[in-house]
């Protein structure tokens, strides 16, 4: 018997080809399943992957390489590779923004970055919305935190609050200086550090902020700085802000005499500042993540990061490491990729990471993380005891 149904033929099913059908029907639900089961994890990342801040950003990419390369090799999570997307926002707001509505269409389900606390500040509205967790190795300014706007956002570096506080003391208290001219580079890590050490300077008695004043990234000269420098009797220069700068208002301060102590932050504390500046940037103070070299965790993470790459890693690597350590640990712990599940164990389940044990306060900073005091010595950024 022959049925008709908009226009076509069709047979009646004997019983034996029915329970054919119906069984491979079964199994192609059951493969389904498994299919989903093992659909990757999508992982965020985002940074300065180009331009005069690529030293920073790249560091990130090859650190969340290394430990998601290690943890597929293990079998995923709960079965599922981890997958990552990486965007290049230049250390830029507006390309943060961009880079940010490209990973939330990619369908990424947790983000490590930015880099730059202005393109961070940038973008986390967009994975807000999104529901997305982020994790940043190095974007310091207090209010990305502090603010309590940002729920989705944590750390593994401290603020610049703790920063700027730590390059004031070591002004006053171990180079027994007074006068100290602020420095900034307008932007929101740069300038909102400069604002924390000015006020920290203006609370102690003795002391003179005898120059507060800002420039334009990306200028060519900066002798009109340096000259205002000169002619306030700084006895020191706290500058807040990236290495293309201070390396040339170093540079510049140094070729006209100028011994000035030059303290700095860990935007500075980068070798492309020291191969920029060159001899003009032995003795300068930058303050930076402490020097963890003898945990075995951070030995093992250099290693790979040698044999893969063939290099040594750069600015900020071992707080990208422990920012994907903890990402991924606490993916594993929630049992999902669940927004609100991610951030109960982030700030729960301590994870193991080359910056020691750390888990998270309720503001999104790392327990137990700080900050030390470099110099450059011999052409190598030493930490002072």
């Amino acid at each position: 018997m022959k049925k008709r149904h908009g226009g076509k033929k069709f047979e009646c099913i004997p019983g034996r080809m029915a329970a054919l059908l119906s069984s491979a029907i079964f199994t192609a639900t059951i493969l389904t399943g498994q299919a989903l089961a093992a659909d990757p994890i999508k992982i965020g990342v985002a940074g300065a992957h180009s331009g005069d801040l690529a030293s920073y950003g790249l560091p990130s990419v090859k650190a969340t390489e290394l430990v998601i390369k290690a943890k597929n090799a293990a079998g995923g999570i709960q079965g599922r590779p981890i997958q990552l997307l990486i965007q290049d926002d230049a250390c830029k707001p507006e390309m943060a923004v961009n880079a940010a509505t490209k990973l939330v269409a990619d369908g990424a389900q947790a983000i490590l970055g930015h880099i730059c606390s202005g393109a961070t500040n940038a973008a986390l509205g967009i994975y807000k919305d999104a529901r997305l967790v982020v994790i940043s190795p190095s974007a310091t300014n207090p209010p990305l935190t502090q603010s309590g706007l940002n729920p989705n956002f944590f750390r593994t570096i401290a603020s610049d609050d703790a920063q700027a506080r730590m390059e004031v003391d070591f002004a006053l208290n171990h180079l027994k200086l007074k006068k100290i001219a602020v420095i900034h580079d307008k932007g929101d890590y740069g300038k909102g550090l400069a604002e924390f050490a000015k006020s920290f300077l203006e609370a102690t008695p003795g002391t003179q902020v005898v120059l507060f004043e800002g420039v334009t990234p990306g200028a060519v000269d900066y002798s009109a700085v340096v000259q205002k420098i000169r002619k306030s009797g700084a006895e020191a220069v706290i500058f807040g802000g990236y290495h293309p700068e201070a390396s040339k208002i170093v540079t510049q301060m140094r070729k006209k005499g100028m011994k000035t102590p030059f303290i700095s932050d860990d935007g500075v504390k980068d070798e492309t500042f020291i191969k920029v500046a060159g001899k003009y940037a032995e003795g300068v103070y930058a303050t930076g993540p402490k020097d963890t070299s003898k945990n075995p965790l951070t030995i093992q993470a250099i290693a790979d990061h040698k044999k893969t790459y063939g290099e040594e890693p750069g600015a900020f690597f071992l707080n990208a490491y422990a920012a994907a350590q903890a990402l991924v640990n606490a993916i594993e712990k929630a049992g999902s990729t669940d927004y609100d599940k991610i951030v109960t164990a982030l700030r729960t389940v301590p994870v193991e990471t080359p910056l020691g044990k750390i888990t998270f306060d309720d503001r999104g900073d790392a327990i137990g993380v700080g900050f030390s005091m470099y110099q450059v010595q011999n052409g190598v950024y030493v930490e002072l005891k």
